[in-house]
C-alpha cells in the first residue's frame, strides 16, 4: 500500500504535540482497509527509559482523532502505534547521530558500497559526513574496515542488540 499524501506529516505532528518522537511510519493493506504502523519514542530514550505503553496509547488516541476527520482516509483502517524496539530501526540523518558508538546491521539497498559487495553490513556507527543535501553514514566493521554508507545506499539499518549488553 501506498502512503496517502499528507498523513505521515499530520501524524507526525500529532505525536510530536505529545512530546514523542516519530521514529517510523509503515504502509501495508489495501486502498480500501490500509494498515498504518507508527513507532513512536522518547526523543531521549536511552536503554530503559524508553516509550511505554501508556505513551503508545496516547499517540494512538490522538492519530485515530485526527485520522477520523481525514478525508482521504478510508472508513475502515487498522493503525497499529508501538515502540521501535531494542533492535530500533534507523531511519533519518538524526537517528544515525544519536547513536553513533552504537553497533548496526546495514541492508545495502542498491549495488555495493566501496570495495563491500555485501548486501548486509554490521558495524559500530563512526558518525556522519554531511556531503551537501545529502549525508554518509560512516561504520567500522569488526574487521576493521571503514565503510561510508551513502544515505540512499542504505535499504534499512538497525540497531543491534545484545542480550548481556550493560545499561
Amino acid at each position: 500500500m501506498q502512503a496517502i499524501p499528507g498523513i505521515e506529516e499530520g501524524v507526525t505532528s500529532r505525536v510530536e504535540e505529545l512530546g514523542l518522537e516519530v521514529v517510523d511510519i509503515g504502509w501495508a493493506g489495501t486502498g480500501q482497509k490500509p494498515m498504518i504502523r507508527v513507532r513512536v519514542d522518547l526523543p531521549d530514550s536511552g536503554p530503559g527509559r524508553g516509550v511505554t505503553v501508556r505513551d503508545c496509547a496516547r499517540a494512538s488516541r490522538a492519530i485515530e482523532s485526527w485520522l477520523d476527520l481525514r478525508p482521504a482516509v478510508p472508513e475502515t483502517y487498522v493503525l497499529e502505534v508501538s515502540s521501535p524496539g531494542v533492535e530500533r530501526p534507523l531511519v533519518r540523518k538524526r537517528d544515525f547521530l544519536r547513536f553513533v558508538g552504537r553497533e548496526v546491521d546495514v541492508k545495502v539497498a542498491t549495488g555495493s558500497v566501496g570495495d563491500h559487495l555485501a548486501r548486509r553490513v554490521k558495524g559500530v556507527i563512526e558518525g556522519v559526513e554531511d556531503d551537501g543535501d545529502e549525508y554518509s553514514v560512516v561504520l567500522r566493521t569488526a574487521e576493521g574496515d571503514r565503510v561510508v554508507f551513502p544515505r540512499d545506499s542504505i535499504g534499512r539499518a538497525n540497531l543491534v542488540f545484545h542480550w548481556n549488553e550493560d545499561g
